[in-house]
């Protein structure tokens, strides 16, 4: 495929034609990569392919992207690096991290990088696609009957998927997004962390559920930085966690 084509914003949708999501695969080993392709093509996405970190920059930066595909051990250096490097920035871009790296170790150092599913090698190519739709359907605008919900300065969109407090906006990634507006959506009830990981993520990680903590923590620091320093999140010791409103 060219990857230096592409336009940096999606095609106009038309009434009778569906916009295709675009999806970046960092992937170095050529097999793997052109079975993946051709399994996502065939689900109606445009695949760019990158086998580089560098490659895989200069595509993000000239393209709007629905899904990152993320190998770890790359020619010039660590996926990871680079999935670091999105979050720090403030992209909420969703990242499936692809890799033979399978120790509970590497895959909660993934997590914790900001990746938002972690899929080890080998795998069967019908997971990858199942947890490709999965991970999209999370990340598309909802249209819901209830937009927006609104906490005494903090407002939460749900359609535009943006947090703003006290005419602040917040950079949040899609998976801190999906876990601030569940809370939100049932405020003042605890959750624990396995229940959170189910209902965020969608599955269990086995184990894992403690990156679960790493989110909230992140969360909360973007939520403290902003005008008025709203406290939603609250620690349930021993439990879970709760949206805790300003006025409750």
């Amino acid at each position: 495929m060219n990857d230096t084509n592409k336009q940096n914003h999606h095609p106009t949708k038309q009434s009778n034609q569906q916009v295709k999501q675009h999806i970046l695969l960092v992937e170095d080993e050529q097999d793997l990569a052109r079975l993946i392709m051709l399994n996502l093509t065939a689900l109606n996405y445009e695949v760019f392919h990158a086998t580089t970190l560098s490659q895989a920059t200069k595509i993000i930066d000239s393209t709007v992207l629905d899904l990152i595909l993320m190998d770890r051990m790359l020619p010039d250096g660590d996926g990871i690096m680079l999935c670091q490097q999105l979050r720090e920035a403030g992209a909420s871009v969703p990242v499936m991290m692809l890799t033979a790296k399978d120790s509970e170790a590497d895959i909660v150092l993934g997590l914790e990088a900001g990746a938002d599913d972690y899929l080890v090698k080998p795998f069967s190519v019908l997971e990858l696609r199942a947890r490709v739709k999965a991970m999209l359907r999370r990340s598309q605008v909802q249209q819901v009957s209830a937009e927006q919900l609104e906490f005494n300065g903090v407002t939460i969109n749900s359609s535009t998927r943006e947090v703003v407090s006290n005419d602040s906006h917040l950079e949040l990634t899609a998976r801190e997004f999906d876990l601030l507006l569940f809370m939100a959506k049932h405020p003042l009830q605890v959750f624990s962390r396995m229940q959170l990981l189910e209902a965020v993520w969608g599955y269990n990680y086995d184990g894992y559920e403690h990156t679960v903590n790493s989110h909230i923590n992140r969360l909360r620091n973007k939520l403290a930085r902003s005008p008025g320093h709203p406290e939603l999140v609250k620690t349930v010791w021993g439990v879970g966690y709760k949206f805790a409103p300003p006025e409750a």
